[in-house]
């Protein structure tokens, strides 16, 4: 069984993958592999792990059974240009670390640590204990949290956020999550969004993308969360509509955000890339994280023993997990 890796993330693993395959694996890593002999690799390949397949890609795969994401987003796959029966795959294990991220991000930006850190740079002390025009920050426990989606990543980050002793509510797409189960005031629709944002002290924004939730944030709502509301984006850049949430910071019409995920990516691996249309670079109360959230040694050894285990389960017969479906 010819294996082609074309992830670099797996690479820190490749002696756990490999040594988890099929005995008979023949196994290519084409990292970074100019797209000829990539293409050249695939075309007897019948196992494609990699976050994009193309379809020129498509066109030469002649055996492939399998194409394998290092990750949960499929969308840069081709999915219309493959071969009738080849199978399409995920895996998830980020969002223990994305968890944590945001409890680091709801007390950095709770505490005003952001802008203590950037004032002190300055040789300015931005402390109550200093300055008697600044005053005493709240603790994070105690905070109300608004969560917008609450599935792994929203409920695993309220767990921790719980914890330390904060209120919280969620709206979702389907409004069936079990309020009372999770320990959560209240849950409903995103019908109730804006009653979310008005009560919350900072909104954790993790839902999916797609049609309905484009822009499901916009200027309304950063509004409704108001100048003592933070906002966390660990889901897509653009759930938040980002000319609204650039002039909420700018203006102060929100206090802050933790932003991991933007409206721009580079084209390629080592290119740079402005990550939005709008220079949120010059705002002092943004944290700014290249989607790194989930970005963990845990994260990956967990897809590692997955997309292996699935390779293992294919060679055999037998069923796959986590699959994604999909219509030629």
């Amino acid at each position: 069984m010819r294996i082609v890796v074309a992830d670099a993330n797996l690479v820190p693993h490749r002696d756990r993958f490999e040594a988890a395959l099929p005995g008979d694996a023949d196994i290519r890593w084409c990292v970074g592999a100019d797209p000829d002999v990539l293409a050249d690799e695939v075309r007897d390949a019948e196992v494609y792990v990699g976050g994009r397949f193309t379809a020129e890609l498509a066109a030469v795969a002649e055996k492939l059974r399998l194409i394998h994401v290092v990750g949960a987003g499929t969308d840069r796959i081709a999915f219309a240009a493959l071969p009738d029966g080849v199978l399409v795959a995920n895996t998830f294990h980020h969002e223990r670390s994305i968890a944590e991220y945001v409890l680091g991000a709801a007390i950095m930006l709770t505490r005003g640590f952001l802008e203590q850190d950037r004032a002190l740079r300055r040789n300015v002390w931005a402390t109550s204990v200093y300055d008697e025009d600044i005053a005493q920050p709240r603790t994070t426990a105690g905070s109300r949290i608004g969560f917008v989606g609450f599935g792994h990543i929203g409920s695993l980050s309220w767990d921790l956020l719980r914890a330390i002793g904060c209120t919280g509510a969620a709206v979702t797409g389907s409004g069936r999550v079990a309020a009372a189960a999770h320990g959560l005031a209240w849950a409903g629709d995103t019908s109730r969004l804006n009653e979310l944002m008005g009560e919350s002290d900072l909104v954790v924004v993790s839902a999916p993308l797609n049609e309905h939730t484009t822009g499901m944030i916009g200027a309304a709502q950063l509004r409704a969360l108001g100048p003592h509301g933070a906002l966390v984006n660990v889901g897509r850049g653009p759930l938040v509509d980002e000319r609204a949430l650039y002039e909420a910071l700018r203006d102060n019409v929100i206090r802050a955000a933790a932003i991991d995920v933007w409206y721009r990516y580079p084209a390629s691996r080592g290119a740079t890339a402005a990550p939005g249309e709008l220079p949120f670079a010059d705002l002092p109360n943004v944290l700014m994280t290249p989607h790194s959230s989930g970005v963990t040694a845990a994260t990956f050894v967990g897809r590692s023993d997955d997309i292996a285990a699935n390779i293992v389960r294919l060679a055999r017969g037998e069923a796959l997990l986590n699959t994604v479906a999909h219509s030629n």
